[in-house]
């Protein structure tokens, strides 16, 4: 009973073609229009996300600009105003108060009245011969003690303060060199850092005094080991600017060192001194923070003296009125007020960093950053995803956008192509498991009812054959035409031949469809393997007494029970000889065998038949599955029998395996659990039914 593949028709082959057809474009048309609509929705998408965030930074540009504006018009308004204040204080009212870097004013003239150069003054030294012959012995014959002792009386005669002044420093700078350093250090911060002394000035227009302390803190740098008793002019600034000079404090500063300092630091931002000149200002100032190791000690306006003298050193310098401008100087910026005479002058770098902290664009801001483009730079706008002037004093800027890192508009759409491609793909998905469902019921209907029809014709012609042998058969018994009693006695026993056959199609029939209703009922009881052996192979032994058959019967001993139906067992084990018997060539030899494996008892059917292939191995237990569906094959039966077996084993719980190469025979194994009763069981005696 080897089973195989079903031959279907060309026409049958049509008709199911023709569905699958039908059910594939019942699933490409709905997909494609899911597609359509799906990138369309995708292509909407990316144009509504660009549109929302092209607002939202339209709007944080106009937001920008708004500040920038606010920003500037503060500036501008501090700028004119004050005009009553001196240059000075101008100059340092604006720097503190942080409208510009630098600030450059200028009088109803046109000059730089501040930071400008100092006037020079009368030299009075060359007046007396006294002069001459002080600075000859310190200079031409290098006899600092006489000199200084020349220099003191110089200084007890001076009639006026800026010769007196002169004297005194030129007398400690003399001490100095002749070894006396503590001595003139007395003088610099003695009579020198009087108050009367606060107004002197050399030939150059420069403050004597500054110098004269700065002298001293220079010679104090040096000779540590100096000391020196601070008047009560310093101690005062160093109370005023203790928090100044905290740092230098800490660092473990002296006491009269940091006096020194704090006074100087007082000095250098005492802007209501007009007598002081900006480049002795800026002098000091840089004097001071060397001293100080770099800090900036409170010296605020430090940064904005240096940039005045950067800018002033660029000629033909014109700031407009009210409108930030590249001026000459690299890197500056300014603009002038409305009367023209204050212009403010930025550091570009700075400038930007003040505008970025004013607006609050520095960090990224959805996807984006911002940056302010001044007139005139190479600030790609053709990159900038968008790009709007400042306008105001800040005319020709412009506040560009850029995208960073991932894409914005890609990223939101990405976010929403991924719902629509879930979407999308579920419900392909159900329509194409609705689809397959649809063609595996459709196919398997078309193969049922070819089932059906095969199964039709293979039972007409199985149930033919041998009731027309037995009509002949018949017919000729009754006619009386039988030569003699041993050709009646034969026929009788084809006549009981083909009945058995009969039976045996009728009862695997009823089987099968006891089966598919599932009504077939089993009664377990405890079985010895080698009963169920003997009764099947009892009932087949007759057809294996024929010349060129041999059946042989091996049964291990001491072989555990089973626990199973007997009948059907048997019939197992009949079906597996009788398929063993057809696909067996003239010369048949069939061995039956029951032995113990793992556990398991197995019933073994070997043959020495045709055997099969791996593909028909595979599939030799569906149900009506034949090599050969033609009516005129070589073998009966419709494909029953071994379909019939593996329900039978699958009911007791065993299992049932072929092992066989073609032209080499082929086994079929069976494995049904064996039954090992407790011995508190085995006392009671009985046989368990499950």
């Amino acid at each position: 009973m080897r089973t195989g593949r079903i031959r279907m028709g060309a026409g049958g082959d049509r008709g199911l073609w023709a569905v699958m057809i039908a059910l594939l474009l019942a699933v490409l048309v709905p997909t494609a229009c899911v597609l359509w609509f799906m990138t369309a929705a995708m292509r909407n998408e990316r144009l509504a996300v660009r549109q929302r965030l092209s607002d939202l930074y339209r709007q944080r540009a106009l937001d920008a600009r708004s500040s920038l504006e606010a920003h500037w018009s503060q500036k501008t308004a501090a700028l004119d105003a004050d005009p009553d204040l001196s240059p000075a204080r101008r100059f340092a009212k604006l720097i503190r108060g942080e409208v510009a870097h630098s600030v450059i004013v200028y009088d109803e003239t046109g000059e730089v009245a501040y930071p400008a150069s100092p006037r020079p003054a009368p030299d009075r030294r060359s007046e007396t011969p006294e002069w001459s012959e002080a600075r000859g012995l310190e200079h031409g014959q290098g006899r600092a003690d006489e000199a200084a002792e020349l220099y003191a009386k110089i200084a007890e005669r001076a009639e006026d303060v800026d010769s007196r002044a002169l004297a005194l420093r030129a007398q400690a700078r003399c001490l100095a060199r002749s070894g006396r350093k503590e001595q003139a250090l007395q003088i610099l911060t003695g009579p020198l850092a009087e108050e009367s002394m606060s107004g002197a000035m050399d030939a150059d227009g420069r403050l004597l005094a500054p110098n004269a302390l700065l002298y001293a803190l220079e010679l104090l740098v040096e000779n540590p080991d100096l000391r020196f008793r601070p008047n009560e002019a310093l101690v005062r600034d160093l109370n005023e600017h203790y928090a100044t000079v905290g740092e230098l404090a800490d660092g473990g500063g002296r006491r009269d060192f940091l006096a020194l300092v704090a006074h100087l630091i007082g000095r250098a931002n005492d802007y209501d001194d007009s007598q002081m000149s900006s480049d002795q200002r800026r002098f000091l100032m840089r004097s001071l923070r060397e001293i100080g190791g770099g800090r900036s000690l409170g010296l605020t306006t430090l940064r904005g003296e240096e940039l005045a003298e950067e800018y002033l050193e660029a000629p033909d310098q014109s700031p407009e009125a009210m409108r930030l401008t590249r001026a000459r100087s690299a890197g500056m910026w300014h603009v002038s007020s409305r009367d023209g005479r204050t212009v403010a002058v930025f550091s570009e770098e700075e400038l930007l960093d003040e505008m970025i902290s004013a607006t609050g664009i520095g960090e990224p801001f959805a996807g984006a950053t911002f940056r302010l483009v001044p007139p005139g730079a190479d600030g790609g706008s053709a990159d900038a995803f968008l790009a709007a002037p400042v306008g105001g004093v800040l005319g020709g800027w412009q506040l560009q956008v850029r995208i960073v890192g991932e894409n914005p508009f890609a990223a939101a759409g990405k976010r929403q192509r991924t719902v629509y491609l879930w979407t999308g793909a579920l419900v392909i998905l159900v329509a194409g498991l609705l689809s397959v469902t649809a063609a595996a019921y459709v196919r398997r209907q078309i193969k049922l009812t070819r089932l059906k029809n095969d199964l039709i014709a293979t039972v007409s012609h199985e149930l033919k054959t041998p009731l027309a042998s037995m009509r002949v058969l018949v017919d000729t018994l009754r006619e009386g035409r039988c030569k003699d009693e041993g050709q009646a006695q034969e026929y009788f026993e084809l006549i009981a031949r083909e009945n058995l056959r009969l039976s045996r199609l009728i009862d695997n029939f009823l089987t099968f469809s006891r089966m598919e209703r599932n009504k077939r009922t089993f009664e377990f009881v405890q079985l010895r393997p080698g009963e169920i052996v003997r009764g099947a192979v009892d009932s087949a032994r007759e057809r294996f007494a024929r010349p060129g058959c041999r059946l042989d019967v091996d049964i291990s001993d001491d072989l555990p029970p089973v626990i199973g139906d007997r009948d059907a067992l048997i019939t197992v084990l009949l079906n597996l000889l009788d398929n063993a018997y057809k696909y067996s060539g003239d010369s048949k030899l069939v061995t039956v065998r029951a032995c113990e494996a793992g556990g398991d008892v197995c019933f073994e059917v070997t043959d020495n038949g045709i055997g099969m292939s791996r593909r028909a191995a595979r599939k030799v237990f569906a149900r009506f599955y034949r090599v050969d569906q033609s009516l005129s094959r070589g073998t009966e039966g419709c494909g029953l029998g071994l379909s019939i077996v593996k329900f039978i084993v699958d009911a007791h719980g065993g299992s049932v395996r072929v092992t066989t190469r073609p032209d080499e025979g082929s086994t079929f194994t069976v494995r049904l659990p064996a039954h090992r009763p407790s011995p508190a069981r085995s006392q009671k005696g009985g046989s368990p039914r499950p």
